[in-house]
């Protein structure tokens, strides 16, 4: 299918934030969560190899390698890369195509220099999954087992802990029992760009921090916080921050991570550290000293070179010119007694012994070195007093104090500290840094990423919910909102043809369809669907032929032998018909609809097997809403009126908006001679569904009962011209046209009455008696 317009190239941030969640969901089993991604992630760029590549794998992992194989074999003429060759081999080998396979390999062989694509690259997944996906796992299980209660907590659960996990959603949706989007899944606000002098984001509201969804900040209870470990080829090796790294992320390590900047509580061999800076001066025995590194004196002796560039770190402030004039003297020479000392200090026992022997070297270039007796006769005569201040400093910031030595004393509100802190702290706020501003950028990427696959998710779950109450209007408007690469997209394609057919739009429908056909001519979900829609349209040729391919695809696949039945159903071969259908429901147990059909097909032959088939549809999907009204097709033929209209409402109930469910619980109202309630029904199915000609034919025949006949008459008219070989139509307008008095128009229609249905001359007999049994009356 031709592309409008060629969609944006997605970021790096954006591919690396699918590639993570694609893995995550692929390593954990959750294949149709994988796929969902996947998907999203390819139509994306339909150019992006790597995109191609990963969603070729999802598709081989969830049992579709015809259409994994489509996407990565191209064309001779266009090059291929390893990874489609590689992915091209596996498809292969699944599909038995054995020599196919060898030449592909052949030529991943020849060109051993490819680069591989960011998804291929090594990474390493937890080898136990986390509480999410266990969950989420716990739910599938109940849901199969008609544990639908726990099935609900569990997928709830699951989303509670991660709200990306399709599959939990998809869980509830099939339940019918998922609260509003909005509830389920917050909305968040969109990530601006950070400017200067802004504080970062709100701690109010969940915060992408670089490390993936939801990550909450330190001082929330934590149930957001959720840590699948997959590490990447780009981690850091060292320890990383616990909020604004991916130890807290959605992701937890993911596998393709961009290289973080270390923390400030790393040890320097492994730390990032910023430029140096200068020290503070020490003016008097309450001033301020420098603050040295805790690594500086425990990670590895000084060498000279390291001596020499602290020794030049080591000069005093400028800052020190701002004091008083009078105190000048002894602030400068307390300044190089503290200057020394620190230097002394952080240069450890290994340094002592070189400090007399590098003296004459350090004067000669600015630096004033103290002899080690001094220094410390120096020291203890002017920092006494504050050691007790330096010591706990040290201790709140997880330094270890040496004793006799002070490793810092720093009082933020004296005016030395803040005279000084315009020279040793960061630039201001309205400045930008030259590493802040790329990092700044960074982060707005990255929390963009995250916010644009939770609100595409966010938009799919509107949609998708819709359908599963069978809002279908709903969901074609929800799914009108997506973006228009995805709009394209099979899936959605899908999702357009099931909503026009459960609302009986059958044109609208097949073209969607049809559509799906083309983006996926392999695809296997959903043509169950299609099939019964072509069975409907009673098109015959097409039937086959997509029973046929479905066939070539996969022999095992119960939608494949869905179509066949459907195509011996078509043809009024019922036993053959009936013989598909089973064949389906053993392939697969849990399909429901090969039960219903199953039981649609036995309806007319035997009631009790029928029913049989219905009850076993139910077990597999309680909410399957054909095999309810299966059920009360079957009580309605025994005249069992009550377990009919039971049947019938629990039918209409899932799917409220359908016009013949309406119609039907009508019927039943009919026969109990309930009119106002039976017509009020009709006139309602009738606004769901005005092409609807069944409930317009009943609507009719109540209104004749009550003896309104011009409004009959209306709807009457309005059937013979959109079927006007019906011999019921055509009769039941003779008998209005009679009850009004019009004998030229009521013997009219009783001669097309007789053409059209010439086994109908009982009935007309009969109506003509009675027109004669009226006129003696009179007479």
């Amino acid at each position: 299918m031709q592309r409008e317009a060629t969609p944006t190239t997605p970021s790096s941030q954006l591919c690396r934030r699918y590639i993570e969640l694609i893995w995550y969901c692929l390593d954990a089993g959750l294949h149709r969560s994988a796929l969902f991604y996947a998907e999203r992630y390819f139509v994306n760029d339909l150019r992006n190899h790597d995109a191609r590549h990963l969603y070729a794998t999802v598709l081989l992992e969830s049992g579709q390698p015809h259409s994994a194989l489509r996407l990565v074999n191209a064309p001779p003429k266009e090059p291929r890369c390893t990874g489609c060759l590689s992915i091209l081999a596996k498809c292969c080998v699944k599909l038995g195509r054995h020599r196919q396979a060898r030449e592909a390999l052949q030529d991943c062989l020849r060109e051993p220099l490819d680069i591989p694509t960011e998804s291929m690259r090594p990474r390493t997944a937890n080898a136990f999954p986390d509480a999410a996906i266990l969950l989420c796992q716990a739910g599938n299980s109940a849901l199969k087992g008609n544990l639908h209660e726990s099935a609900v907590d569990s997928y709830r659960e699951a989303l509670r802990r991660n709200p990306m996990l399709w599959e939990a959603f998809e869980g509830l949706c099939a339940l019918g029992d998922v609260p509003p989007v909005d509830e389920l899944f917050h909305p968040r606000p969109q990530p601006h760009r950070r400017k200067p002098g802004d504080e970062g984001p709100s701690s109010s509201i969940p915060v992408a921090t670089g490390a993936g969804f939801f990550t909450p900040d330190a001082s929330s209870a934590g149930n957001l916080i959720w840590k699948p470990v997959l590490k990447g080829m780009d981690a850091p090796a060292g320890p990383r921050d616990s909020i604004a790294t991916s130890d807290s992320s959605f992701y937890g390590e993911p596998s393709f991570q961009a290289p973080m900047r270390a923390s400030r509580s790393q040890p320097a061999h492994l730390a990032v550290h910023p430029p140096a800076v200068r020290p503070l001066s020490s003016a008097d025995e309450a001033g301020p000293v420098t603050k040295k590194l805790r690594s500086s004196a425990r990670q590895r002796p000084a060498s000279s070179t390291t001596t020499a560039a602290g020794a030049h770190q080591l000069k005093p402030s400028k800052s020190a010119g701002a004091l008083p004039a009078a105190a000048a003297g002894d602030r400068a020479k307390s300044s190089k007694n503290a200057a020394a000392t620190s230097r002394l200090h952080a240069l450890g026992k290994s340094a002592v012994g070189t400090a007399t022997r590098q003296s004459k070297r350090l004067q000669s270039k600015g630096s004033r070195i103290v002899s080690k007796a001094s220094t410390r006769g120096r020291r203890q005569a002017s920092t006494k007093n504050a050691t007790a201040t330096s010591r706990a400093l040290s201790h709140d910031s997880g330094q270890d104090a040496d004793p006799g030595g002070v490793d810092s004393a720093f009082t933020p509100g004296s005016p030395i500290a803040q005279h000084a802190d315009s020279e040793t702290s960061p630039p201001p706020s309205g400045t930008w840094t030259a590493t802040q501003e790329p990092d700044a950028e960074e982060q707005y990427q990255i929390e963009l990423a995250d916010y644009q696959i939770y609100d595409l998710m966010r938009k799919f779950a509107k949609a998708v919910r819709a359908l599963a109450f069978y809002d279908c209007r709903l969901c074609l408007e929800e799914l009108e909102k997506l973006p228009p690469e995805h709009q394209r997209s099979a899936s959605v394609m899908a999702m357009v043809g099931k909503a026009h057919y459960e609302i009986g739009q059958y044109p609208a429908a097949e073209r969607a369809f049809e559509a799906v056909r083309t983006l996926e001519p392999y695809r296997l979900w959903d043509m169950e669907v299609y099939s019964t829609l072509l069975w409907h349209l009673q098109k015959n040729i097409k039937l086959s032929f997509l029973a046929q391919e479905l066939l070539s695809i996969d022999p095992k696949s119960p939608q494949a032998w869905i179509a066949v039945g459907n195509c011996f159903s078509l043809q009024k071969e019922k036993t053959q018909a009936l013989t598909c259908f089973r064949r389906a429901a053993q392939l697969d147990p849990t399909c429901a609809y090969a039960y219903t059909l199953s039981g649609h097909e036995s309806i007319d032959e035997d009631l009790n097997k029928a029913i049989n088939f219905f009850q076993s549809a139910l077990r597999a999907d309680a909410r399957h809403y054909n095999a309810w009204y299966g059920l009360g097709t079957c009580y309605m033929r025994m005249s069992k009126l009550r377990l009919a209209e039971y049947h019938f409402r629990k039918a209409s109930e899932i799917h409220p908006q359908n016009a013949v469910l309406l119609g039907c619980v009508g019927m039943v109202q009919e026969r109990y001679m309930k009119y106002d309630k039976a017509l009020e029904l009709f006139n309602r199915a009738i606004l769901y569904s005005p092409e609807n000609a069944l409930v317009r034919y009943h609507r009719a025949k109540i209104l004749i009962a009550m003896k309104r006949y011009t409004e009959a008459l209306k709807d009457l008219q309005y059937l013979r011209d959109t079927s006007p070989e019906e011999s019921n139509v055509l009769f039941q307008l003779a008998k209005v046209y009679r009850l009004l008095g019009d004998n030229v128009k009521f013997t009219q229609l009783l001669a097309e009455v007789r053409d059209v249905a010439p086994k109908s001359l009982a009935k007309i007999r009969k109506l003509t008696e009675g027109v004669d049994n009226d006129m003696m009356d009179e007479g």
